[in-house]
């Protein structure tokens, strides 16, 4: 593992451990405890390792665990599907080149744009690289300059985009930060990266907390209720598709209820 990703692999141990409490692995709660979640000895003997190899895995120090030991991790700390192939991922070596905004292809482009419903294309980073005039006509993303063309900024850092969420925003939010958290681990240390997390720490409050918390989700379709400035209250469903082309483009679908 690469050394950032090391960190965010132990650093994500650390989170899951400290989630967990004793009574659920059958542990008796036993002396008083000075932090919540389980110990680092008593993962380790649940994993089946050694304490000094949890604690340089958990420290994110140069090793490399194989997929056994991974496997293992994930039953001791009672990961969820979506964690334990979060986890699956950091323990992968990774080898490749520094992340560049991707480009949409013109028979992607098209097809969104020929939609009647609201659709547009994003990358790795979440960044908005296309979309049609439906969801211009909804989303308005034009109004947002070129540097801020990205769906994490759009609702973590616009009061429109809070508003326009009202008694949701915060869930919707979270959730997403915990998705794109699957994503940045393995990007961990890439400039661009970086850079769209520093944004984020210094522009949203809230953000804080909810990446430190360090939860990971799978994407899923779902529903979706809006307030809009001129048309009032709409629902919609939405779905996200990977493209063939790339698959790092994802195409999201929004189909009026």
């Amino acid at each position: 593992m690469a050394d950032a990703r090391r960190i965010e692999f132990g650093d994500f141990l650390r989170s899951r451990r400290e989630k967990l409490a004793p009574k659920t692995v059958g542990l008796a709660p036993g002396r008083r405890r000075r932090t919540s979640g389980l110990r680092r000895e008593e993962v380790a003997e649940l994993a089946g390792i050694g304490v000094d190899w949890y604690i340089r895995l958990e420290q994110g120090r140069t090793v490399n665990p194989s997929i056994t030991t991974v496997d293992a991790l994930a039953r001791a700390l009672r990961l969820s599907k979506a964690e334990h192939a979060h986890l699956r991922a950091l323990a992968r070596d990774a080898d490749r080149v520094a992340f560049a905004i991707e480009s949409v292809p013109d028979t992607i482009r098209r097809m969104v744009e020929g939609l009647n419903v609201p659709a547009y294309i994003t990358g790795r980073r979440w960044d908005l690289l296309a979309w049609n005039a439906t969801a211009e006509e909804i989303f308005r993303f034009s109004r947002f300059g070129e540097t801020d063309r990205n769906i994490l900024l759009h609702m973590l850092t616009d009061p429109a985009t809070r508003k326009f969420f009202g008694a949701s925003w915060a869930d919707e939010a979270k959730r997403m930060v915990a998705q794109f958290r699957v994503t940045y681990d393995v990007w961990a240390g890439d400039p661009a990266f970086a850079e769209l997390l520093d944004q984020l720490r210094k522009r949203s409050p809230e953000f804080i907390a909810w990446w430190e918390a360090h939860e990971v989700r799978g994407t899923a379709s779902g529903r979706k209720i809006l307030n809009h400035p001129e048309k009032g209250r709409l629902q919609f469903e939405y779905s996200s598709f990977q493209a063939n082309d790339d698959p790092g483009l994802k195409l999201v679908i929004y189909t009026p209820v």
